[in-house]
């Protein structure tokens, strides 16, 4: 436990409260902050910086087809920190909660884990470079689209099997 209020100094540096993020801790928010700093300019995009933190697959591909698609052997502290921060939020009852779930009963714990992860690393991104507060409302904007497609395909089923029968 810190003896001092780590969150408003971290909010101070930072200019953002990463400690609302679930899973993200105080102690893992000073991890972060001291691994990748606050100038996020070095990474072209979210995408470019979830692939520095190890977080992206590495998918090799010769004449058109995936030959691999494994996570690279490097190690990157900053990337262990927002896994671990990931398998924290499996048991959270928050929509990066239900996130997870869906994403280890889909990829397997492992795969889960790192795709909670990327997903972490990207709101950490953006909050970081733009300056914004965390929205939970984005990422249940997000999982509402994805039922709604997921609704609309099951309803275009049904009728190709009704024109079938």
């Amino acid at each position: 436990m810190l003896r001092f209020d780590a969150q408003t100094l971290l909010k101070i540096i930072v200019g953002v409260d990463l400690v609302q993020v679930p899973g993200i801790s105080e102690i893992s928010a000073m991890e972060l902050i001291s691994e990748i700093g606050i100038d996020m300019n070095k990474w072209a995009s979210a995408k470019h910086f979830a692939a520095w933190l190890n977080l992206a697959p590495n998918t090799k591909i010769t004449g058109g087809k995936i030959i691999t698609s494994k996570m690279q052997k490097k190690k990157n502290h900053a990337g262990q920190t927002l896994r671990m921060c990931a398998n924290s939020i499996g048991n959270s009852k928050s929509p990066l909660g239900d996130f997870s779930r869906k994403m280890k009963s889909r990829l397997g714990k492992r795969g889960g884990i790192v795709a909670t992860a990327h997903k972490l690393s990207r709101i950490v991104y953006t909050m970081i470079k733009e300056k914004r507060e965390y929205n939970p409302e984005k990422v249940v904007k997000d999982l509402e689209k994805q039922k709604q497609n997921k609704i609309k395909y099951y309803e275009e089923q049904i009728l190709k099997l009704k024109k079938a029968c």
